[in-house]
């Protein structure tokens, strides 16, 4: 490993191998397990990758693709390996406003991209909490979702062209600028959401969007889950398309949110059991503020909502969605395990109601896990408190309560956030024997020496 380590340092640009203290001392974020890579590879080409993963094969050694490492499924989890991190590849190469797209390395970060979209005139509409540290290629490698999926979709119906780069070094580039491109087997799919088991990205075409003109964003309470559900369907119906974020709190998380040391406030005067906050942008600020405004009325008056407030600036658009994003906040008074779930929207209120009893029931003292969630597109986040100490078995008992109710409804293991490492046991639950043959297959024909993510999506046993 050390004559590898010296070969691939003495092959890529200065600064392109991180060892000792300089790998050590690489900042981490509070969700991501990272562990302790043998080393950091920072390449500063698609080519450089290219490299990396011949000398890599070639030597019988393991790469763990890095982006930003914001992930919660152990996806970065790089013990034993070497990372690789895009973070020098991260320039914004080109903007075609004609077609509508951007052309961008895989490291650049997605407010960066999102940024100059906008100073384009343009929109990308791909939008997560991480968004100030998320990486486009991480995106792409995870199929990542968040606040925007119900109108504009996942990562994959964003992304045009993909380049990447195969375990033994050869560089797939579908990048050609097309929206209609039906010659035989799409390969960008091979890339999207296979959490750089398959090849690592490097470059991507992305498709944007007209910039919107109007954003229209309320915060309501809800008396029933059943209110919530008619509230969808009435501004799916009343928005003609338009409605771009429909997030649901059940009322533990937003009491939680909104009380010291919180520094969200509550829009709404009185407790609710939910609570959604519903955004909607188009292209006509006055006529679409009317019709927002008006499809508000008549929920307020046929009785799906019991109070509403419409943020009438920027700042109280922001202070909503904060209240949404403040996550950490789960945290504060010790650790927590994060489930990203995703089920028939007729099925949630039963399977919240029975996860939380059988939480509730093994750690009395506890209280309730946090619920909250994409609600709109099936899409609900699972925040548990673990006992002090707690171990293995106790992590298994609450992934089995979590888990395994979604097999009988039809629901995933996973909406937005992949497979990794954390999930990759209870895969069955959620994927036939069948697929993950067919998975394990693929993996074999591209990766047959496990290079790539080893261990993460499925078990080396199962290749």
């Amino acid at each position: 490993m050390e004559d590898l380590i010296a070969e691939l340092r003495a092959m890529l640009a200065p600064g392109g191998v991180l060892t000792g203290a300089e790998a050590a001392d690489r900042p981490r974020g509070p969700w991501t397990r990272l562990g302790e890579p043998l080393a950091i590879l920072r390449p500063v080409s698609t080519q450089e990758v290219s490299t990396i993963l011949k000398l890599v094969s070639a030597a019988g050694a393991a790469v763990t693709p890095w982006g930003g490492c914001t992930g919660l499924v152990d996806g970065c989890l790089a013990d034993g390996t070497l990372a690789l991190s895009l973070e020098r590849m991260a320039a914004i190469e080109s903007i075609d406003a004609t077609a509508g797209t951007m052309t961008v390395q895989a490291g650049c970060i997605l407010q960066t991209a999102c940024e100059a979209a906008e100073a384009a005139g343009l929109f990308l509409p791909l939008d997560l909490g991480a968004r100030g540290s998320a990486t486009i290629g991480g995106n792409i490698s995870t199929n990542a979702g968040g606040n925007r999926v119900l109108r504009y979709g996942m990562t994959r119906d964003l992304v045009i062209g993909v380049e990447a780069v195969l375990a033994d070094g050869t560089v797939i580039s579908a990048m050609r600028p097309l929206m209609k491109n039906n010659t035989g087997y799409d390969l960008r799919q091979l890339f999207i959401g296979s959490e750089g088991t398959l090849g690592v990205v490097t470059r991507a075409i992305l498709r944007l969007r007209p910039a919107p003109v109007s954003q229209d964003t309320a915060f309501v309470g809800v008396d029933s889950f059943d209110g919530v559900a008619r509230l969808l369907r009435r501004f799916e119906r009343r928005l003609g398309g338009a409605m771009s974020a429909f997030e649901v709190m059940w009322a533990d998380f937003h009491d939680l949110v909104t009380s010291a040391p919180a520094r969200g406030r509550r829009p709404l005067a009185g407790r609710y059991p939910f609570y959604v906050l519903i955004e909607s942008l188009g292209g006509d600020e006055a006529a679409d503020a009317a019709r927002f405004e008006a499809a508000l009325a008549e929920a307020l008056e046929d009785g799906d909502i019991a109070d509403a407030a419409i943020a009438r600036s920027g700042a109280e658009r922001a202070a909503m969605w904060a209240l949404r994003d403040d996550v950490g906040q789960t945290s504060r008074n010790g650790p927590i395990i994060a489930f990203d779930v995703s089920l028939p929207i007729a099925a949630m209120e039963a399977y919240v109601d029975q996860v939380c009893a059988a939480y509730t029931s093994r750690w009395p003292g506890l209280g309730r896990p946090w619920v909250f969630g994409h609600l709109g597109d099936g899409n609900l986040h699972i925040l548990a408190r673990v006992p002090a100490g707690a171990g293995l078995a106790e992590r298994h008992a609450l992934e089995e309560m979590v888990y395994r109710p979604l097999q009988v409804i039809g629901g995933s293991i996973s909406a937005e956030h992949g497979v990794g490492l954390a999930k990759r046991d209870w895969l069955p639950l959620s994927r036939s024997p069948e697929e993950i043959a067919l998975m394990a297959r693929l993996k074999q024909a591209l990766d047959p020496a496990g290079v790539l993510n080893p261990g993460k999506i499925l078990a080396p046993s199962a290749r």
